[in-house]
């Protein structure tokens, strides 16, 4: 069910981005395994699989991240200037929106639009790897300014 219910989130987001960008004719990578890791010193990790640099236009980012036991352990929240879907690969996380927990674990999808308040909090003591997905693009640039940043090799 997990798989069946990631193929789907894939399959709609992949044909909205394609339906979206039908009569571009911009260059593109037909395959990409990423263009750059962002970090931070308390040890997210955030490999960036789809950007402006592959896709040719910001209609869509993807990324990896992993997240360290006690991150999000705070109250301060953030916003994100796109719509975000963040898909639990491993672990359990706290996805707080405007103030409401609600638990992710493995297989499950949490939504944030632009206007939300978000604090993506770990639980356990257990990274969480997540799928990152923003539509429109834009976020990897807004990351980046407050991460450091190393190219992929």
């Amino acid at each position: 069910m997990r798989v069946a219910t990631f193929s789907l989130i894939m399959t709609a987001t992949c044909v909205c981005a394609i339906v979206a960008q039908a009569q571009d004719t911009t260059s593109y990578r037909r395959s990409s395994s990423g263009t750059r890791v962002l970090e931070n010193d308390a040890g997210t990790s955030i490999r960036i699989l789809v950007e402006r640099s592959v896709l040719g236009d910001s209609t869509i980012e993807i990324a990896e991240a992993t997240l360290p036991v006690g991150a999000g352990a705070g109250t301060a929240s953030h916003r994100h200037g796109s719509a975000e879907m963040i898909y639990v690969i491993s672990g359990e996380l706290d996805h707080v929106v405007n103030g409401t927990a609600h638990r992710l674990t493995p297989g499950m999808v949490g939504i944030v639009k632009p206007s939300d308040t978000v604090i993506h909090r770990v639980v356990g003591q257990t990274p969480v790897k997540v799928l990152l997905i923003w539509a429109p693009g834009g976020e990897v640039d807004r990351l980046a300014q407050r991460f450091r940043q190393r190219p992929l090799r």
